[in-house]
């Protein structure tokens, strides 16, 4: 082992490996190694330009007890920023301590002739890499120690109902409905980013923790200590960026459906909506307005003047976003030149395709920043230029045909290696250049995101996901999770994706308790796959804006008077809330704070509150207590210390303690802190 102190980073070097540990952003640490030599210089997620502060480092020997009872002289180094503390031993084995107490290690268990905990036979190591054959990558395995009574939380949005992480198995992969976003929380006081977007996995295990790149070249994290996880998100999202300011004008009602097929039905909603006297802010067109994939533009037939119809939504005051998918149909007219000057993704064996629905096509590659110029220059001369308003880039992970990353390769190296970065960079194609049009703030619709991804405009929803209770209930766990990454602008479809039969009164209840949870989150969107699909397509064509389904009708109104006024009464309530709704936009871009938060956000020193994942507080006024199963009219609700109104009767509770409540379907239990 050599260590080395060069230009205020810890340097030290170990069986051809090189490490660096340096100063990044208040109490946080910056742990970068290789085995090439030199550090590719990558940022990744740690874009923000911050003073790295001035580390304390100090190396020097310590005593080790020997197998013989006789003592050995070793080096370890420290270095220290603030609360935080990395100390290396002999062996290369990381610990951190957060104001002296540690709060994370390597894991190692290989013999050194010790009488320690590591100096094990097992000839396990905190840190392999194994050469891919064929390429100068590795494949990297980084083990910590587990902590018993650590809960995990963030790191993205997974499918499934569990809010802790601890014992889960992630994978580190983009899917539809599934967002790595590598960042966890924990309830040590310490947040951890893997700064790397290779495809792999994580496993916050009961005897170790595990990080796996498939394909990388380099180790690369970051380390914070702070005395909660609002402190934790502030220091993250200070070095990774922060959402910018929230148009105040798409703070109430997204109108949305699968799909509005012409410019008449959507002219007839924005009328009708006008006539009830509920003003929409944004209304989507959702995909196959186009004549075909990678066309990226109205198709005439159905959409004769969308100008017009764009000027007669902003008299109304309705903004308009239209959706864009990365893919390329081989008859597209776009998909010759970018075939030919490389702008599309390449695949490493057969024929080059990326995708099937609806098509044979191949995705654009967003590392490439010439295919990023001309897919924007193509949008923005048959949209933009129109007056259309954002963009939902959609099938933004991208959505493979099939998941098999190692058959993928981008102009800036293979997919296993920097796959989870794409939606990012998607998303950058319009969000740079939309910021220097100057036309106000940019808001894009995105169904993924990776770290740092907070700060490219991005509103990102949950993707396509089932209309079940079941699935409703998941979605709280990926809305925290996320907030908790350091994603603010998150939402869901509200019902649900896919639905079978809009007239069952099932799916019904569902809708109604899924919109009232939606009114108090980020963004309020209607949308989703309505069947039953009796309706006829347009024309006979197979392509072009009229040959595809379209889901039943999904407007407020559009599922009887009852549930009309049960959502109209909660659309009054959004509306009524739009200060504090501001406010809580503002928090985002000041601090990184979600929207919605855990109750432990609120509230870390309240040990009950760590244990709850069926309640969470809107910003730090509003307690909301959704209803997650069919015909449930009443619910358990735990209120922490402090006096809480039940907002539908008035009544105040004392807190720290749980109780009963009433939950009619009119209703939904929300507690207003007082």
């Amino acid at each position: 082992m050599r260590f080395a102190i060069e230009e205020g980073a810890l340097v030290f070097y170990h069986n051809g490996e090189r490490t660096r540990i340096e100063a990044w952003g208040k109490d946080s640490l910056r742990v970068r190694s290789t085995m090439q030599g030199k550090f590719t210089e990558n940022p990744w997620a740690l874009t923000e330009d911050i003073p790295h502060g001035e580390a304390l480092i100090v190396v020097e020997e310590e005593d080790h007890w020997v197998g013989d009872g006789t003592i050995d002289k070793k080096e370890k180094a420290t270095i220290t920023n603030g609360r935080i503390q990395a100390v290396v031993n002999f062996a290369g084995i990381i610990t951190f301590y957060r104001d002296g107490q540690q709060i994370l290690r390597e894991y190692y268990r290989m013999y050194d002739g010790t009488l320690s905990r590591e100096s094990r036979c097992l000839k396990v190591i905190n840190r392999t890499w194994k050469g891919v054959i064929g390429g100068s990558e590795y494949e990297l395995n980084v083990k910590f120690e587990s902590s018993d009574g650590e809960k995990i939380f963030g790191m993205g949005q997974y499918q499934q109902p569990y809010l802790d992480l601890k014992g889960c198995t992630l994978e580190l992969a983009q899917r539809n409905s599934q967002i790595s976003v590598p960042f966890a929380v924990s309830s040590l006081g310490y947040g951890f980013l893997w700064n790397n977007p290779a495809v792999g996995q994580v496993t916050f295990g009961k005897n170790y923790t595990e990080w796996v790149a498939r394909s990388t070249k380099e180790m690369d994290y970051w380390i914070t200590a702070a005395q909660n996880p609002k402190e934790i998100l502030q220091n993250y999202t200070a070095v990774t960026g922060r959402a910018g300011a929230f148009p105040e004008d798409r703070m109430g009602l997204w109108q949305c459906k699968l799909r509005y097929r012409t410019q008449d039905e959507v002219l007839t909603v924005a009328r009708q909506y006008k006539a009830e006297g509920i003003h929409i802010d944004q209304i989507v067109i959702d995909f196959f307005h186009w004549t075909v994939q990678g066309d990226w533009k109205f198709d005439p037939v159905y959409w004769p003047d969308p100008k017009a119809m764009v000027d007669e939504l902003h008299e109304m005051g309705i903004k308009v976003i239209v959706s864009i998918w990365p893919s390329v149909d081989r008859k597209s007219e776009n998909f010759g030149p970018m075939m030919e000057r490389g702008l599309l993704i390449r695949t490493e064996r057969g024929a080059q395709q990326t995708y099937d629905y609806q098509g044979d096509c191949v995705e654009i590659d967003a590392f490439n920043p010439e295919t990023r110029k001309y897919i924007w220059e193509v949008c923005k001369k048959n949209y933009y230029d129109l007056g259309i308003d954002g963009f939902w880039l959609d099938n933004s992970e991208p959505d493979f045909g099939v998941y098999d990353f190692e058959h993928y390769r981008y102009c800036e190296g293979p997919a296993l290696s920097i796959s989870n970065l794409y939606p990012q960079m998607f998303s950058r194609a319009f969000y740079d250049e939309m910021k220097d049009a100057g036309r106000g703030p940019v808001v894009n619709l995105l169904r993924c995101a990776w770290a740092g991804s907070q700060k490219y405009g991005n509103v990102v929803w949950s993707g396509d996901v089932p209309s079940t209770f079941e699935a409703f209930e998941d979605q709280l766990q990926c809305g925290l999770n996320m907030g908790l990454a350091g994603i603010p602008w998150w939402t869901t479809d509200v019902g649900g994706f896919m639905t079978d039969d809009v007239n069952d009164p099932d799916f019904q209840q569902l809708l109604i308790r899924w919109y009232q949870f939606a009114v108090y989150s980020a963004v309020l969107r209607m949308h989703g796959d309505r069947g039953p699909y009796n309706i006829p397509p347009l024309d006979t064509r197979d392509w072009g804006g009229g040959y595809l389904h379209t889901g039943q009708p999904n407007e407020l109104w559009s599922y009887g008077e009852k549930n009309y006024a049960i959502m109209k009464k909660y659309y009054d309530i959004r509306i009524s809330l739009h200060d504090y709704i501001k406010k809580l936009y503002d928090e985002a871009s000041e601090n990184g704070s979600p929207l919605i938060r855990t109750m432990f956000y609120e509230f870390p020193e309240d040990a009950a509150c760590w244990e709850l994942k069926d309640q969470y507080m809107f910003g730090e006024k509003y307690l909301v207590a959704p209803i997650f199963h069919l015909n449930q009219f009443e619910r358990e609700v735990y209120l922490p210390a402090g006096r809480w109104k039940l907002t539908s009767t008035g009544e105040v509770f004392a807190g720290g303690k749980t109780v009963k409540v009433d939950a009619p379907i009119e209703y939904t239990p929300v507690f207003e802190r007082l």
